[in-house]
Formats: structure tokens, C-alpha cells, sequence
């Protein structure tokens, strides 16, 4: 005789609504979140500054423009906040540092400055954005929200470059005029000590995993390394360019390679860049551009140079691997500074 089995069957348990409408609105928030932030970054995108045209070019990485943003007068230095959806753009002529909000593409505010504003750098927080101020010959420092002025340090005449150190503690600000580069204590306020290098420092790079930081000397064709342990320069590199005149190498702008091994120099007048090796200080590559090139950005996968040719209008792409211009294409009036999002 077959004995009859009894079926026990579980009952199901559903989830309580409440625990559904939170996964349902964790869900929401996280989709929301990455489509701003999609809205916000656009990929593949480069932005240079014409100082002339009172505009931001915007471009492909390959070099095709896509569109134009109007700004304020005469752009210069361009650079991302920390989620690069602003772009902050320094005018030189209407003394603002202006805000860009990367998705619509548009000017949206701007933070008073002082006259002639040059470069800057921000905090290692974000809040406050370090300026250089050209006709006041003063670093002056601002809070991005209430947009007010904290305090300024009086600096050499003519000063351009900035750079914060990542701790936030120090600045270096450059002087055209005096011929040093000046260390600041941020919380202090004050000059720490003035470092003498060439004729007319422009700007800076820092390398060897902060060790070093790349001093551009305009009138003297060379480059200053100083050491930012105890502030002195420990090497200048000189440049020469066979069939050009000494004083028509005036380097200025400066980017470090992606792998941190060599130092990009662009040449100025000379229509030049140069690849440094950074260890043995020996220039291991030039690549003819466009003419007066100061502004250079690398790519961050590091296979593309572009370089910002004042005087010609136009920007050089290189491939910064093989070492060989690509291709040169048009934008705007006296571009200075170049913006890579990829």
C-alpha cells in the first residue's frame, strides 16, 4: 500500500512596502545622480580661451570645434572645479574670475577680482581661489562663495604664476619684473623667502612627485628647478634651437607628462615645444607648432600634446608619444590657455 506524502508548502514573504519604496528611491537618487552628473561633465571635450575674441572655443579632442561660449573679457587661464562641472576662466580686462556651467555651456556668474588678473590656483579645500594681480602687483585672495576679498600679499611687480601646494599651507607667485619667484605662508600672509631664478618667471609645473618645482624664465631661454625642501634652485636647463636666435626662445607655458618621466616647454617665439627628461635634464624631443606658443595641456592618457599658438591663431595637436605634430587648426584670436575633459 502507496502512503499518501503531504505537500508543505511555504508561504511567501513579500517585502514591506516601505522597504520596496526605499530600494525604489535609492534607485531613483543613484540614476538621478549619474544622470547630472552625465548632463554635467561632457566627454571629450576641449575649451581654449581667445583673449581677443572674449569667447571659449569649444572642440572635440580631435581637434573639430563644436561650439562657442561667450565670457568675459579677455579669457585666459581656464581650469576645472573637483566634478568639472565649472570651468573657471580668469579675464584679464573685466577683472572677474567666471564661473561656466559645463552643460549648458554658458557664463552663469562671476567673483570680483582685482585689475589685470594674471593666474590663479584654489585651496586645498575649493573655497578660497588664489589670484595673481597684475597692476596691483599683489597675490589676492578670494572666498568663492560670498565672493569677497579675504586678504592680499604684496608681491614683485608683473606677478603671473601661482602655485598652491597640495597641503594648502604654501603658494609660490612668480614676478616678471623683480626676477624671483616669491614663498608665501598662506596662513601668515607673508613672503617667506624670495627665490632668485632667470629673466622674467612666467609660470610653473610642479614635478618629481612635488620635489620639484619648474620655473619658466621668458628672457633667459631656460627653465629654473627648485627644490621644495629647502627652496633654492638646484639646476637651470638652458635651451638652444639650431638656426634661432637666443632671444627668440621665451618658454612659458609648461605641463608635466601623464607618466611624470619628462616636462613639456613650449618655446614662445621660437614656434617650439620641447620634451624634457626629467631625470637627466636633457631635452629629448622639439616639435614645430605655430607661432608665440606659451599655453600647453596635456591629454590625461598622455598620447596628446595641444598647444596654444598666440600669434598664430591656432592650436597644434602632437603626438606626444611619437613626438610629431599632428595636425594645426584654427581658433580664434590670440588663444591662451587650453581645458582637456576626455
Amino acid at each position: 500500500m502507496f502512503k499518501t506524502l503531504k505537500t508543505v508548502t511555504q508561504p511567501v514573504r513579500l517585502a514591506a512596502p516601505q522597504v520596496v519604496r526605499k530600494a525604489l528611491a535609492l534607485w531613483v537618487l543613484a540614476a538621478t545622480a549619474s544622470w547630472a552628473m552625465a548632463q554635467a561633465v561632457p566627454a571629450n571635450r576641449l575649451y581654449v580661451s581667445s583673449e581677443k575674441d572674449n569667447k571659449v572655443y569649444v572642440f572635440d579632442t580631435q581637434g573639430q570645434r563644436l561650439s562657442t561660449i561667450d565670457v568675459c573679457k579677455r579669457p585666459r587661464q581656464l581650469t576645472f572645479n573637483k566634478d568639472h562641472s565649472v570651468i573657471y576662466v580668469c579675464c584679464g580686462d573685466s577683472n572677474e574670475l567666471g564661473l561656466i556651467d559645463a552643460a549648458s555651456g554658458k557664463m552663469t556668474s562671476s567673483v570680483p577680482l582685482g585689475d589685470s588678473p594674471e593666474l590663479f590656483d584654489f585651496s586645498a579645500d575649493g573655497k578660497t581661489v588664489y589670484a595673481t594681480i597684475e597692476d596691483d602687483s599683489v597675490m589676492g585672495a578670494y572666498d568663492l562663495q560670498s565672493k569677497k576679498k579675504l586678504f592680499e600679499v604684496k608681491v614683485g611687480g608683473q606677478p603671473e604664476g601661482i602655485l598652491v601646494m597640495p597641503d594648502g599651507k604654501h603658494a609660490y607667485v612668480t614676478s616678471e619684473e623683480a626676477n624671483v619667484v616669491h614663498y608665501i605662508d598662506l596662513t601668515t600672509k607673508k613672503i617667506v623667502k624670495n627665490i632668485r631664478t632667470g629673466t622674467r618667471p612666467r609660470r610653473f609645473v610642479l614635478a618629481a612627485d612635488g620635489k620639484e618645482l619648474w620655473v619658466s624664465n621668458e628672457l633667459s631661454a631656460s627653465v629654473s628647478i627648485i627644490s621644495t625642501a629647502d627652496q633654492t634652485v638646484k639646476h637651470t636647463i638652458k635651451f638652444t634651437l639650431k638656426g634661432i636666435r637666443a632671444n627668440d626662445i621665451t618658454p612659458v607655458g609648461m605641463t608635466l607628462s601623464a607618466d611624470g618621466k619628462s616636462v613639456w616647454v613650449g618655446l614662445g617665439k621660437a614656434n617650439h615645444v620641447a620634451e624634457v627628461d626629467l631625470v637627466t635634464r636633457e631635452v629629448r624631443n622639439t616639435v614645430l607648432v605655430g607661432k608665440r606658443a606659451w599655453g600647453l595641456t596635456l591629454h590625461p592618457d598622455g598620447k596628446t600634446l595641444y598647444v596654444a599658438n598666440g600669434m598664430s591663431d591656432d592650436m597644434t595637436l602632437i603626438d606626444a608619444v611619437a613626438g610629431k605634430a599632428i595636425r594645426t587648426v584654427a581658433v580664434g584670436r590670440v588663444p591662451h590657455s587650453v581645458l582637456v575633459q576626455p
